[in-house]
């Protein structure tokens, strides 16, 4: 036992992790509204630039992949691709805006403190307020392609948010600690997400996987329970799925036995993002 816990003394910059930010619920929304106010500062479309941007991209993805190159061979291709658009720019949000989340808010860092973790977790929330829009854009999309929904769908689509939000924190967490010590790795993150949109069924179904690793490949198993792939899925099976019977045909088997191990895989993320995250916080004043 150390002499600083002999004495009842806390480090310098460690807290009580993410309990405690439970615990500074105004600090947390004080963050979020600040992270908001400066993105949309001087700004015409303030928010409404979170309906433009993906509009943009499905744009772009949809004429190119869906109209130049005729791969909308599945029904419904419109919602199919926007679903999983859904979920890739949210994480996408998430995890670059959370790894940054750290460094940009340094000047709090030295001259104040307050739970650390906040930081990551704010830049969560920022992307959570972000993909409301665009989930009721989506939801448009699929009551006007025949959305019929069940419960079964629509816990689906429940467990698919929600499973971006427990990953993005777990990542969040690691990659914004590590952040700090190596500038490289927000770069690096920024790579990743370039193709991130392509190692899921955004924009292919996940039969052309299959047929290119084999069904029976450890490869094409691995695929499988990529929580990322799982999380497109889940919102596939509650929005794009219940479009037509033979949308749902074509839904991947397995999917809950997958999505029981994703949140197994994003739960341990976030308790070794945490740990992580504590081990380095009191170095944070020094290394900024």
């Amino acid at each position: 036992m150390t002499a600083a816990a002999e004495a009842g003394l806390v480090v310098q910059g460690t807290g009580g992790g993410l309990r405690e930010v439970l615990g500074r619920r105004h600090l947390l929304s004080m963050l979020v509204h600040k992270e908001l106010r400066v993105r949309y500062r001087a700004s015409v479309l303030g928010l409404g630039w979170t309906y433009v941007k993906p509009a943009v991209q499905f744009a772009v993805y949809f004429v190119a992949l869906g109209l130049v190159l005729r791969q909308n061979a599945l029904g419904d291709y419109a919602v199919y691709l926007f679903g999983g658009l859904v979920v890739v720019t949210s994480l996408s949000e998430a995890l670059a805006n959370g790894t940054r989340s750290v460094v940009a808010n340094g000047e709090l860092v030295r001259k104040i403190f307050l739970p650390r973790e906040l930081f990551p977790v704010s830049s969560v929330c920022v992307a959570a307020v972000h993909l409301v829009p665009q989930l009721v854009v989506l939801l448009v999309g699929c009551v006007l392609a025949g959305w019929l929904p069940d419960a079964a769908g629509l816990l689906a689509l429940v467990a698919g948010l929600a499973l971006i939000g427990v990953l993005a924190l777990g990542l969040g967490l690691l990659l914004s600690a590590v952040n700090v010590l190596y500038r490289d790795v927000e770069n690096v993150v920024d790579l990743v997400l370039m193709v991130l949109v392509w190692t899921s069924p955004v924009l292919y179904p996940w039969q052309l996987v299959a047929d290119l690793l084999g069904p029976d490949s450890w490869l094409f198993t691995l695929y499988q329970l990529n929580p990322v792939t799982v999380a497109v899925e889940l919102v596939h099976r509650g929005t794009w799925a219940t479009a037509s019977p033979e949308n749902l045909a074509q839904m991947p088997p397995d999917l809950a036995v997958h999505t029981v191990v994703a949140f197994v895989v994003s739960g341990a993320l976030v308790l070794v993002g945490q740990r992580m995250f504590r081990r380095m916080s009191g170095r944070f004043a020094q290394e900024l």
